[in-house]
């Protein structure tokens, strides 16, 4: 029988909207919303006739607004609430004003920490592609010839490789990179691209994200894995000229794992970070988003040479 986790997400009655929208980007489409200002509406309403009020209305009277919803408590689970993670701890950095009320994720009936170690049960080695080995530190595994072991342990930062949009990535890095290339892994996560680049044969990786726990993370987990050609990079390449300067030119392949709108966003500025000839990887698409995205990247220049799916998910590789 399937174990579920409640993540609730409190925010406020104006956020929702937006934050319901940015969680379908991540493919996720159930959720409650419990808000007050839905009973407000209700009194207000002129043309309701009621003789009384049921309790489950009566509750949202005094409710703090907030999302409900549940994913399985396994290790996909788990990459999901990191990402929701990420997703509230940028609402978290940019709520100066207040708009986002007083935001914050809580499990129901259980404790984060304990689910932190009770999912590691769940996070055993898996193979990606034809040589890659995935695989947290507590665990041993006996390579074959030619196997590359990745280790990543769990962590609040996304990416272990569970998520076919990480996995499809792998896949097709695994098919392009030849050796020597210069990798600009962009919204780097866990960092678990730009070790799997090296491990193909990168010569040297960039990581870049808007989060900086993200990317403390990442470069720890280069080092880890016994590396140490990368430079490391926060910020938001979108709104920041200068930092796009200092992460510069010459890449011969970009990663960027990340969500529709920051794609399309960033469609216009890939082309500066590439040389002639580089690849440009996206991932993180759902279905629903996949033209709208390939439609912004066609607009700049880029055409698809090769596109994998895999439940719902795209990733896409595109050359200049």
């Amino acid at each position: 029988m399937d174990s579920f986790i409640q993540i609730d997400i409190y925010t406020s009655s104006q956020a929702i909207d937006g934050i319901t929208g940015a969680l379908a980007e991540y493919g996720i489409t159930g959720f409650i919303i419990q808000d007050s200002a839905d009973f407000e509406d209700f009194l207000a309403d002129k043309n309701a006739n009621w003789d009384y009020v049921d309790d489950e209305l009566m509750g949202l009277k005094t409710v703090e607004p907030h999302i409900t919803l549940y994913v399985h408590e396994n290790a996909q689970g788990a990459e999901t609430l990191a990402a929701i993670r990420g997703l509230v701890g940028g609402y978290k950095a940019n709520n100066s004003d207040g708009y986002y009320g007083n935001i914050r994720i809580e499990l129901a009936n259980v404790k984060e920490e304990d689910w932190a170690n009770n999912w590691k049960k769940y996070y055993k080695p898996f193979r990606v592609g034809k040589s890659l080995i995935i695989k947290p530190s507590w665990e041993d595994v006996e390579p074959k010839d030619g196997d590359r072991i990745l280790e990543i342990d769990p962590a609040s930062t996304f990416g272990t490789g569970q998520h076919h949009t990480t996995k499809m990535v792998m896949e097709m890095l695994e098919d392009i990179i030849s050796g020597g290339e210069r990798v600009l892994d962009l919204g780097c996560g866990s960092g678990i691209l730009s070790i799997a680049a090296l491990l193909l044969g990168a010569r040297e990786v960039a990581i870049c994200d808007i989060f900086e726990n993200a990317v403390k993370t990442a470069a720890e987990n280069i080092e880890k894995n016994k590396f140490t050609s990368f430079n490391a990079y926060c910020g938001n390449i979108i709104e920041d000229k200068a930092l796009r300067e200092k992460i510069g030119g010459g890449y011969d392949v970009i990663c960027a794992n990340i969500v529709a709108d920051v794609i399309i966003a960033m469609s216009p500025l890939f082309e500066e970070f590439l040389n002639d000839g580089g690849k440009l990887m996206v991932s993180g698409v759902i279905d629903e988003r996949v033209d709208e995205v390939t439609a912004a990247l066609s607009e700049n220049g880029w055409k698809v040479v090769n596109a994998k799916n895999e439940e719902g998910w795209n990733c896409i590789l595109l050359e200049g």
